[in-house]
């Protein structure tokens, strides 16, 4: 997922970016000012015990994931800014990550389970994503061709292996231990994506973006990475502190995925027709213009000819009236 990601990174589009960080900033926002507040309140909310709690903030806390990338793709979002925003944040995460952790776990810093949260693995593993990134960037760099094939294969077997995944898991493991999560974190799981949705979309109404970049930011805010989030969980607790928790990534997965598979659903009924109306309306005004412009010389035309034979008939008037 990392090798893809960096393989569709242009060193050109990083270069504009360090230029206008529109893409930076709104990672920033979005992946470690909104998503980790709004786990936090949820947790809350639903008054959650420090395993579910811990589990509900590492996925909130996680840089965006490539599921959008695809997504952004099916609504005809823009694609380069779906890439920076996701390579941003993956970047930003080895330092904001372990920092937004230590800030949101505060609320239950006397528990177990926080003393033992290991920011240090956190940042281990984060860092160890930026090598298949640097990887893919170098081979967009030398072989393009190659990269894009990477880049279409990287996504779709995301969006394959989730699901398969998320099969196993649940086969294997058995339907005890879904059983054995409250309901209250699969309320979370559902909320949660579809909240950072409506949070990013309203972020890129702030900044005045046209439609498409509003589709596309919404998309980067509400997916997670949620690879990330269960390597962490799994490199850096027991399975007998974590439990059931160990599947929170996986049903935020799951429902993250199908929330946003609503969202190109709808747009697919009704916004694509009102976009594609929009621009033929933009054309049609375009040819009413030009229409409008042809006309008027024709008429300019067509007056001078009128004056012309106006003046002639006065002039044969006289003559026509001497004989």
């Amino acid at each position: 997922t990392m090798l893809g990601l960096g393989c569709a990174v242009e060193l050109g589009q990083l270069g504009q970016q360090l230029r206008r960080p529109v893409g930076l900033l709104l990672a920033l926002l979005g992946q470690f000012v909104a998503m980790p507040l709004l786990a936090f309140l949820l947790a809350l909310i639903f008054a959650l015990d420090e395993v579910a709690a811990v589990a509900v903030l590492l996925c909130g806390c996680c840089p965006g994931g490539n599921l959008s990338n695809l997504m952004s793709v099916l609504v005809d979002g823009d694609m380069n800014l779906s890439i920076i925003m996701t390579a941003s944040s993956t970047l930003l995460a080895l330092f904001l990550m372990p920092l937004c952790l230590w800030i949101y776990s505060r609320y239950w810093i006397n528990t177990a389970v926080v003393q033992l949260l290991p920011l240090g693995a956190v940042s281990l593993t984060l860092g160890s994503t930026l090598l298949p990134i640097g990887l893919g960037v170098l081979i967009r760099y030398r072989y393009p061709r190659a990269a894009d094939l990477l880049v279409k294969i990287s996504l779709w077997s995301l969006l394959v292996t989730l699901v398969i995944l998320f099969i196993l898991t649940g086969t294997m493991l058995g339907p005890d231990l879904l059983a054995q999560i409250p309901a209250s974190v699969y309320a979370i799981a559902v909320l949660m994506p579809l909240a950072g949705y409506a949070l990013g979309y309203g972020l890129a109404t702030v900044f005045k973006m046209p439609p498409h970049c509003r589709r596309t930011v919404s998309l980067e805010t509400g997916c997670q990475n949620v690879q990330l989030c269960t390597a962490i969980l799994k490199l850096t607790f027991s399975p007998e502190l974590i439990g059931s928790m160990y599947m929170f990534p996986l049903l935020y997965a799951l429902f993250q995925s199908a929330e946003a598979g609503l969202f190109v659903l709808a747009y697919k009924m009704y916004g694509r027709d009102s976009y594609k109306q929009d621009t033929l309306g933009e054309e049609e005004d375009t040819d009413i213009s030009y229409k409008k412009l042809k006309e008027e010389e024709v008429a300019d035309t067509s007056y001078g000819t009128v004056t012309t034979e106006e003046h002639n008939s006065i002039q044969m008037e006289p003559t026509q009236t001497a004989l």
